[in-house]
């Protein structure tokens, strides 16, 4: 692949606002669960850093709480479903807290050991490398509304990292991040931005 064509492709990762699940630590996959009302705060808090893009494509994972962030941001209107998007599926795990799996389960680790009856991390890693394969031919401003676990392998995996990577990649609600390339050697994944919420920044560091 030609690398200034590689090298055109920027991704803006944005997790979903708080949601009661996410509050509380309980593993939210297949549930469709509405955005809190701090959390669709926290939505709208990022329309200013989005609103000077000029995205190619817009991109959400299926799940209601993805899209609507995407709409508080202010990007509803050009959002397609993604499913690729979709969070880990937590199967057996699904509504219960690290510390509920941990007492029938000690020392477990999603991106280790996955989830029962759900996705293991090497098809979680096969999901992400097949949709930022896609992505890398279409090159562009592209923005992804998805969710923590998802996007912290979608990270792993653009700097070709295994999926075991994701466990140091914090990844709050609503927020962005940035996955682009090296300027200086485009052939070079880089992550550019990490984590930012700004709504927990003071005014003058907020996006304007």
């Amino acid at each position: 692949m030609n690398p200034a064509r590689k090298a055109s492709l920027r991704l803006t990762l944005i997790r979903h606002g708080e949601t009661e699940w996410s509050l509380s630590g309980q593993h939210t996959g297949r549930t469709d669960i509405a955005l809190t009302a701090r959390g669709e705060d926290g939505a709208r808090a990022l329309e200013p850093c989005l609103r000077g893009i000029a995205f190619a494509r817009v991109l959400t994972s299926p799940r209601a709480r993805a899209q609507r962030t995407a709409v508080l941001a202010g990007l509803g209107a050009a959002a397609e479903i993604e499913p690729d998007l979709a969070e880990w599926d937590y199967g057996d795990y699904e509504g219960l807290r690290s510390a509920d799996i941990h007492k029938e389960r000690p020392g477990w680790n999603i991106f280790r050991d996955g989830c029962p009856h759900g996705e293991t991390p090497a098809e979680v890693a096969d999901r992400a490398d097949r949709l930022l394969a896609r992505l890398r031919a279409e090159g562009g401003e592209i923005a992804l509304f998805t969710h923590g676990h998802f996007g912290r392998v979608l990270a792993a995996r653009w700097i070709g990292a295994p999926v075991i990577m994701g466990e140091r990649f914090t990844l709050g609600v609503a927020s962005l991040s940035v996955l682009g390339f090296e300027p200086s050697h485009p052939e070079t994944s880089t992550v550019v931005l990490w984590n930012f919420d700004p709504s927990n920044e003071p005014g003058s560091a907020r996006c304007k």
